[in-house]
């Protein structure tokens, strides 16, 4: 986890596959769908970290076995605070393999949301 969040501090994700196993899944607080694949969650959290400024964890709860960790976060999304947790699963190699995102108020989710269906739309 270290790692992973040194990169979101350095706001640099270049490198963000070595931290991800190849079948990695990530789940949103702002949809049903589920993304599946290391190159697919690269480019999305490379998206979102383009879109959330100010980023920046403020508490971390792992596992007794360090393989789940929540981290929770603070950023802006333009003018409105958001804030959320990060729930990342490690497998046995020690890359993540599962992420789930949940951020609140709805107010900024629905603005992030809005920000990165126009980016993502863009890329297709």
């Amino acid at each position: 986890m270290k790692q992973w969040q040194a990169m979101i501090e350095a706001r640099d994700l270049s490198d963000v596959e070595s931290l991800l196993a190849e079948d990695v899944a990530l789940t949103g607080s702002d949809t049903h769908q589920r993304y599946n694949g290391r190159a697919v969650m690269a480019v999305i959290l490379r998206g979102v970290l383009e879109e959330l400024q100010g980023l920046q964890y403020v508490r971390e709860i792992i596992s007794t076995d360090g393989r789940d960790c929540a981290l929770e976060f603070e950023a802006r999304v333009g003018d409105l605070e958001i804030n959320g947790c990060d729930f990342l699963h490690l497998d046995d190699d020690g890359l993540i393999d599962r992420f789930k995102v949940m951020y609140r108020p709805l107010d900024a989710a629905t603005e992030l949301s809005r920000r990165l269906a126009v980016r993502f739309a863009s890329t297709t």
